[in-house]
Formats: structure tokens, sequence, C-alpha cells
């Protein structure tokens, strides 16, 4: 299978499988083999440098939770919390994915129920990052 290198500064080892015509990659977090979308590969990217880069325990990030959105459930990609504080919302594309206006506010509606302090945005190729400051969202350059 031929991934896309990401705009990740460190490389990352993975458990990568294959059965038949599928692979498959190990998530350390779920404890869990899953089927290697294009956006699995972002997360799992994400799930690497949260918790090898920035020393993040595994029990402070959430995949794939849950949440009821104007009477709807949606799933967030990733939530990083701080003693079951709610901190950083971050919200996967496939790299094919364009990261536009609308794609930031579809997780601006997610973080209305988190409530995050910080929202990452990502493709693996472009990162938008902000902060909920003042009612507003501030973006910032993400330190990578």
């Amino acid at each position: 299978m031929d991934l896309p290198k990401l705009n990740f500064n460190e490389t990352y080892d993975f458990e990568i499988k294959r059965d038949k015509d599928k692979f498959f990659i190990y998530d350390v977090v779920r404890k869990s083999w899953f089927l290697l979308t294009p956006e699995e590969w972002v997360r799992q990217h994400w799930v690497h440098y949260f918790h090898i880069t920035k020393g993040r325990n595994l029990s402070s990030l959430i995949l794939e939770k849950k949440l009821i959105l104007n009477g709807t459930t949606k799933r967030i990609d990733l939530l990083v919390t701080e003693k079951t504080v709610s901190k950083i919302l971050v919200e996967c594309k496939a790299p094919h994915i364009k990261l536009t206006e609308k794609t930031f506010e579809q997780t601006a509606r997610y973080n209305s129920v988190l409530q995050t302090e910080e929202i990452i945005l990502s493709n693996g190729l472009q990162h938008i990052f902000a902060k909920f400051i003042g009612g507003k969202y501030e973006f910032y350059k993400g330190e990578f």
C-alpha cells in the first residue's frame, strides 16, 4: 500500500498488516486493528504525535467519541484530555480533502458541545490550529 508522507516532523513506527486485499493499522489507544483508510492514517499520526512527541498518556486520548449535536449522533476523531477535562479537539480528514471554512465550521460545531480550549483540523498535509478565546476562534501557527 502506498501511503502518503504526512506533514509531521517526526516519523512514527506503525504496525500495519494485510489481510487479503485490505490493510489494517494497530491503534495503541483502542488496542485493536482498524481498516487503514486515508483518514485513519491521519488520525494515527496525531495519536502518535500526542503520545510519543508530546508525552501524553494513552488514557488521555479518546478516539471516536460519540456526541449529540442538534439531535444527531456524531463521532469526533480525537479528543485530548487533561485530568478528564476536554482540552484539544482534533478533527481528521483524508489527505485529499481540502481544508475549508466549511470543514472548520463543522469542527467548531462539534466543539460547541465539547467546549475544548483548542481545535486542530488536519488532513495530514495541512494543519489548522485555533484557540477559543473571548467567544471566538483565534488561529495560530502550531508548534511543529
